[in-house]
């Protein structure tokens, strides 16, 4: 390939004539691929200097950086040209009338349920007890034979309880924070004042009343001289707190492998009666099997499902309505509406 001035030219007048008719910044993106970029014919140009006659170098030299430089001089002036034209059709396209009331956008919040745990522990943590917590698997010596749930007690069935594989593993997903009681006992000295919330599971169809998901809060006590009357004055004070002053509780015997004697807990609430949760003397075999001497403490333990709590105090009738995540049940708690 050799030099040829009117070839110059040519290539000089096509790139000139193509960004004089660019309508926008896309088409000037072609062009300096084409007439501008090292690939343009004039660049090619430019690298065959070195294989013509010394003699002709500086001329053609001169032709092609002044053919390079008229195009690079309108290139630069098209662009500017194209983009004032683009920012005066966005201001026109994309213009924002100032007048319009904003969009509000709705902050998030804390679940209900959230809500309520932190309430209790709160209450509690005012008390002077520990909030404590454990793992959500399990296993099955702490989940039930610490506890005195024996091997043939109908709760350790499959019907009732979740068993990870492989099965020898002795592993389950708590059927309720107990082991935590148990996990506190082990590790602590008396006296022991815990709360404690968390997660736990059953093999429970969801429907109304239940979900095999749900919340619990259980709390422990083991002190010197502790009795049935430090029990009941903890549960009034905490209905009391959750339901307001009004509320009443009784206690009905009952029977639970881990506590002897056993009680359930009743609320007076909306003119009824209605079960709020289980509660007793930490059962002897339950102490002595964590290394506590029953001869110098005692202790109580009670505990109450979350979602339970939470649909008696605001009057909610199906459980749904709190495990499904539908904003409209939040926002009836003012959860999202700012």
């Amino acid at each position: 390939m050799s030099l040829d001035q009117a070839q110059i030219n040519r290539d000089l007048a096509s790139a000139l004539s193509a960004i004089a008719s660019a309508v926008n910044l896309d088409a000037m993106k072609q062009i300096k691929i084409d007439f501008v970029g090292d690939k343009s014919p004039l660049a090619k140009a430019n690298q065959l200097l070195a294989s013509i006659d010394q003699s002709q170098r500086a001329e053609f030299g001169k032709l092609i950086g002044s053919a390079r430089a008229q195009i690079n001089q309108a290139f630069e002036k098209k662009s500017v040209e194209l983009s004032e034209v683009r920012d005066t059709e966005v201001l026109l396209t994309e213009r924002v009338d100032v007048t319009l009331p904003g969009r509000r956008t709705l902050k998030g919040g804390l679940h209900p349920l959230t809500i309520l745990t932190n309430e209790i522990n709160d209450l509690f943590i005012g008390l002077g007890y520990k909030v404590a917590e454990g793992p959500e698997l399990e296993s099955a010596w702490l989940n039930f034979d610490a506890l005195n749930i024996p091997a043939d007690h109908p709760a350790r069935t499959m019907q009732d309880t979740f068993f990870v594989e492989p099965l020898d593993a002795n592993l389950v997903l708590r059927t309720h924070t107990s082991p935590v009681q148990i996990r506190t006992m082990l590790d602590e000295k008396p006296p022991i004042y815990v709360i404690c919330p968390g997660k736990t599971y059953r093999s429970d169809e969801l429907d109304a009343t239940h979900t095999p998901v749900f919340h619990q809060v259980e709390g422990l006590v083991v002190d010197e001289n502790i009795t049935m009357a430090d029990l009941k004055g903890t549960l009034d004070f905490f209905a009391k707190s959750i339901f307001g002053e009004n509320v009443k509780t009784r206690l009905r015997p009952s029977f639970f492998p881990f506590t002897e004697p056993s009680a359930e807990v009743d609320v007076f609430f909306n003119g009824r009666w209605i079960e709020w949760g289980g509660c007793g003397m930490v059962n002897e075999k339950v102490l002595i099997g964590c290394g506590i001497d029953t001869k110098k403490f005692s202790g109580f333990a009670f505990g109450m499902g979350l979602e339970r709590t939470l649909m008696v105090k605001h009057g909610i009738n199906d459980m749904h309505d709190i495990v499904e995540g539908d904003v409209r049940f939040t926002q009836s708690f003012g959860v999202g509406n700012k």
